[in-house]
């Protein structure tokens, strides 16, 4: 009898064991362990994070980091780290963040306007994914890449066409320009080829005139109008005379580093450089900025007229006046020019 008094008690000493055991289990790996009040909180985890870096950025988050510990030892997590962005959502439990913030790299939204250089590309970039703009600034410029792809120096902005587009935060520089370059000829498909072969510009050139087209006019409703000029000035042999092209030769030279040119002046157009289209007529050798794709459809689908100048609009600004004749022009310009001068505008 005492012998089985005995046996029950070690039974039911094993059976509190075993059901503390479950227990701790049970709210090691399924007992919710979040303390944020939002519905969901996101992990960024750098490329080549320790298990301690993961965690300083869990902590503040769960209710018990031991026990979270407890389990990724566990399940291997802690020798296993996945870089990416990972969501945690109000009321996970461990075995839940451990799967998520294990496999379930979740893609953002990565988006760019028009940007002026590939420096300021790149730094608008590094915001938004864990490459920094050094490292997309060497990529976007490295010999090896430009030859690869086909682009120089002088026309690489023109790769990277505005828009939206979804990555892993983890993209690091090479990836994220292979896929810029992807999408590039993606977005010159067939259609726009064709366009591009039937006004007798190449790609390159397109680009160009788009840089310009979009620099002259933010409108997209007047952006063919404005490019169907400078395809009247390019058939007949006359100079551009793009004032956003002086500017831009302009802020190149030391004198206008830091500085905003806000009325181009005669001094301007004797600037000494291939993008000055005043002095040299055509195309200038590469992008003066990234372009819309507004404006890059724009220079495709241009407008089909006689006009030959246009000048802002002093009563609508934003907008242009377009003339047939330099008689015409001259009275629009001097239009503009009066409106500066009211503004106390003189450079």
């Amino acid at each position: 009898m005492y012998f089985k008094k005995i046996l029950l008690a070690i039974a039911l000493l094993g059976l509190a064991i075993a059901a503390f055991i479950a227990y701790y289990i049970y709210g090691a790996m399924f007992k919710p362990n979040t303390s944020f009040n939002n519905e969901q909180a996101y992990v960024y985890i750098p490329s080549g994070a320790t298990y301690q870096e993961v965690r300083e950025q869990l902590e503040p988050l769960l209710l018990d980091i031991d026990k979270f510990d407890a389990l990724a030892n566990r399940k291997q997590y802690t020798t296993n780290i996945k870089a990416g962005k990972y969501i945690i959502k109000k009321g996970m439990s461990n075995n839940d963040i451990i799967n998520s913030i294990r496999s379930n790299n979740i893609p953002i939204r990565l988006s760019f306007n028009n940007q002026e250089s590939l420096a300021k590309l790149a730094g608008r970039v590094a915001v938004q994914i864990e490459a920094d703009s050094l490292s997309l600034l060497r990529e976007m410029t490295s010999k090896a890449f430009l030859q690869k792809t086909g682009f120089s120096e002088k026309s690489a902005l023109g790769m990277y066409i505005p828009n939206s587009y979804e990555f892993f935060w983890n993209t690091p520089a090479e990836q994220f320009c292979e896929r810029m370059a992807r999408e590039y000829h993606r977005f010159w498909n067939d259609d726009r080829k064709a366009k591009a072969k039937k006004i007798g510009l190449s790609q390159e050139e397109v680009m160009t005139l788009a840089s310009i087209v979009h620099e002259e006019s933010k409108q997209a409703s007047e952006q063919p109008r404005i490019a169907g000029v400078y395809m009247n000035r390019i058939k007949i042999g006359m100079p551009l005379q793009a004032d956003p092209t002086l500017k831009y030769a302009a802020y190149q030279l030391p004198e206008y580093q830091g500085t905003v040119i806000k009325r181009v002046l005669n001094v301007h157009k004797e600037i000494e450089s291939p993008y000055n289209t005043y002095k040299y007529a055509g195309l200038p050798p590469g992008l003066i900025t990234m372009p819309d794709i507004s404006a890059i459809d724009a220079v495709l689908n241009y407008e089909k007229h006689n006009y030959l100048y246009f000048a802002a609009d002093a009563k609508r600004l934003g907008f242009h006046k377009f003339a047939k004749t330099l008689r015409q022009h001259n009275i629009n310009a001097r239009e503009y020019q009066s409106y500066l001068s009211s503004q106390g505008i003189r450079r």
